[in-house]
């Protein structure tokens, strides 16, 4: 199957967080799974580090790239495609992040690992 990680996702499996459901552990450590961590994930962790609300160990470059590594993940890039299918999207939801992830999934046909309930209104595949 292949999973594209949310921001909580990534960063909840990379600090090891025990908000991670049992669920979501079970898809990371399928060797069958291709996780996938999109730019999208890159935009909003160097957003909430600037503006002081996310503390990393490390500047966000060096933090992600060192994950993304370390955990096997496959950078996905946000593509004009991928922005026209966000044009279509309707506003279950405001985060601008997580309706680019949604774009994302859809238009590559990835599940979706969230803990977030309200991006199943699109028709996503959710994992949680």
């Amino acid at each position: 199957m292949r999973v594209l990680l949310d921001t909580h996702s990534f960063l909840w499996l990379v600090t090891d967080d025990p908000k991670l459901s049992e669920r979501a552990k079970s898809v990371f450590l399928d060797g069958d799974n291709e996780l996938l961590c999109s730019a999208v994930v890159g935009f909003e962790i160097a957003v909430k580090f600037s503006l002081g609300k996310l503390d990393l160990a490390e500047p966000p470059r060096e933090f992600m790239e060192k994950r993304i590594r370390h955990n096997a993940l496959k950078p996905l890039a946000v593509t004009l495609e991928h922005s026209y299918r966000l044009a279509q999207l309707p506003f279950h939801h405001r985060d601008p992040f997580d309706r680019l992830l949604v774009a994302q999934a859809l238009e590559e046909d990835l599940a979706l690992l969230s803990i977030d309930a309200i991006l199943s209104e699109y028709g996503v595949r959710r994992i949680w």
